[in-house]
């Protein structure tokens, strides 16, 4: 079991999370022409929108109800009532998710009251689907802002029905926030060789991967995952649920549907691999595809070249929950020791981790770091000046990331992101014994002792 401690400090100093607010904006992001409408202050969703462009580089739809003092003191309905109303007459969205901030919270706003009111009154909007969501940004963090959307995304938009298996060949994939547009292709891509249809909820590598489209400019997300797509989730055969904040969300839609479904804390690593290659196996009914095998071949290479750096490295760890507790039994696999690992908020996914754990932020992470001797940082991009003042090599993961390229599209999970990651961890540690002298033989003729020892043998030699 993990001993999990929360440091004790009156502010936060380099922070580590990002907000509730975040993450439930970045879970509708991932559906097919949608918008998330942030209820609070207009600096409230600049600054979000800001994080999102500099991680994903992309133009990012998102709006406000833009909340001023006035309606901060004297109640902000109307506020809501006018943004849904205008983005339904200009955009048309297929679904507007409806997300809290902790302006909006403190003030004590009832969406869900001011919903039905909404819906009452402007019947000619009953054909957008509006998802409201309470995430103030006082509490968790982006990871769980993202499991508290996908709930109620689950409650809007999943009808409860009775057909599962209806579609003997659909699949249902829960995603967690720790997904990269890179990890869910290659999940997707995972699940289509054994001749299965994914629908994954929500479906970033559908919008959020980086590709030129013929519009110049769009109020809604291009691509993701469909509104039909997903009410037609009861009708799947299972449903795979990666990342254990997701639980909850996973309850639901099975109680919604009857779907049985398969959990997974993480895809990285061979045992969690194979595990769901097996699970794919047993739910199409089809043997494991030679492309696979190649894969998990390719993996265990890796694994038999890296070891030797891997064992033993100590290593320095600041992500949120899934994240950090998928790369620590993906590193501890490899015999690498966690010596500091810090995590923004409490997550049932820390208590399975058998490592001493703190609920802090990235001055936590370097004196840990810096007292354990560590040998390696991984972190998002607001660890880059940490790991400059450790002199230690920075590995990035989680959002945000701002000063990486490509950083959104890295692909993690699989045989083939866990064997990159086994890479560029072994050679990120390389550097750390860039002050070793080079071994030089001592037989080599320009050696300073090839001389004495040739004399030393002739003179053995003699005796």
């Amino acid at each position: 079991m993990a001993e999990i401690s929360k440091t004790v400090k009156p502010l936060s100093v380099n922070p580590l999370k990002s907000s509730q607010p975040l993450g439930a904006a970045l879970a509708f992001l991932g559906l097919a022409r949608a918008v998330p409408l942030m209820h609070g202050s207009q600096g409230c969703t600049a600054f979000g929108k800001v994080f999102f462009v500099r991680h994903f580089r992309e133009p990012i739809p998102l709006q406000t109800t833009a909340m001023d003092q006035v309606s901060t003191i004297m109640g902000a309905d109307e506020n809501i009532t006018q943004a849904l109303t205008t983005l339904s007459e200009k955009s048309k969205p297929e679904v507007i998710g409806l997300v809290t901030t902790g302006l909006s919270e403190t003030q004590g706003t009832d969406i869900h009251r001011t919903l039905k009111t909404f819906r009452a009154t402007q019947t000619e909007f009953e054909q957008v689907a509006i998802v409201p969501v309470n995430t103030p940004d006082f509490l968790g963090c982006l990871e769980t802002g993202f499991a508290l959307a996908l709930e109620a995304i689950i409650e809007t938009l999943v009808p409860k029905t009775g057909h599962p298996g209806r579609r003997p060949r659909q699949v249902n994939v829960l995603a967690s926030s720790m997904f990269t547009p890179g990890d869910v292709e290659c999940v997707k891509e995972w699940i289509e060789a054994f001749g299965l249809r994914p629908v994954v909820l929500p479906d970033i590598a559908d919008s959020l991967d980086g590709h030129l489209v013929p519009a110049e400019f769009s109020s809604l997300t291009l691509g993701g995952t469909p509104r039909r797509e997903i009410a037609a989730m009861g009708e799947s055969i299972a449903t795979l649920v990666i990342g254990k904040s997701l639980d909850k969300a996973a309850d639901k839609l099975k109680a919604r549907t009857g779907v049985p479904d398969v959990r997974f804390g993480g895809l990285m690593g061979l045992d969690a691999c194979d595990a769901f290659t097996q699970t794919l196996a047993q739910i199409s009914g089809q043997p494991v595809p030679e492309k696979l095998e190649r894969k998990r071949d390719q993996l265990q290479d890796a694994m038999v070249d890296s070891h030797f750096m891997l064992g033993f490295a100590r290593l320095a760890l600041a992500a949120d929950p899934d994240l950090l507790a998928m790369f620590t039994r993906f590193a501890e696999g490899m015999g690498a020791k966690i010596v500091a690992a810090v995590s923004p908020a409490r997550a049932e996914a820390l208590t399975e981790l058998g490592i001493n754990i703190t609920i802090g932020d990235l001055e936590d992470l370097e004196h840990l770091a810096r007292r354990h001797d560590a040998e390696l940082v991984m972190t998002n991009s607001h660890g880059t000046e940490t790991a400059r003042r450790l002199n230690l090599p920075l590995l990035h993961a989680g959002f945000p990331q701002y000063d990486l390229m490509g950083g959104y599209a890295r692909v993690w999970m699989g045989y083939r992101g866990s064997r990159q990651a086994l890479f560029d961890l072994a050679n990120l540690l390389q550097t750390q014994h860039h002050d070793s002298e080079p071994y030089q033989s001592l037989y080599r003729q320009d050696s300073p002792s090839a001389h004495e020892i040739g004399t030393a043998a002739a003179t053995d030699l003699v005796c």
